[in-house]
């Protein structure tokens, strides 16, 4: 990816997120909600966003509802805020679960290393001045 386009990609995401939290009043959107990425076509005239919903997939369903009837109005916010792009791309909604798949794996490993046996020291014995 060019660095041009990971800058627009920057650019877009940081510009939904404030539209998210400052524009839209949509009773559906609760809980944690976060832009995670953005993956903009070259030609701009499209962009998958990344959306992180901490929650039951009951408010996960809901948050993406709401986003993507929000879809309009925020390409129309996107295209006043961001004149300085040739195209607004239009925007596809989707759910992103890395985020609660990682701490899913994190608590698994601290499970596992909890249950290990306490470490001995493995160097009591051993001669390591080098002689």
């Amino acid at each position: 990816m060019s660095r041009r386009m990971e800058r627009v990609n920057v650019l877009v995401r940081q510009e939904i997120s404030q539209i998210m939290f400052a524009d839209l009043n949509d009773p559906r959107l609760s809980g944690v909600v976060s832009v995670t990425r953005v993956d903009t076509a070259p030609d701009l005239r499209s962009a998958k966003v990344y959306i992180s919903v901490l929650g039951d997939a009951e408010a996960k369903r809901r948050n993406m509802e709401a986003l993507t009837s929000a879809g309009g109005f925020i390409h129309r916010v996107l295209k006043r805020n961001l004149s300085s792009l040739k195209h607004i791309p239009f925007l596809s909604f989707q759910l992103d679960e890395s985020i609660e798949k990682g701490a899913e794996m994190i608590e698994m490993i601290d499970r596992i290393v909890s249950n290990l046996p306490p470490e001995t020291d493995s160097d009591e014995g051993t001669d390591t001045a080098g002689d």
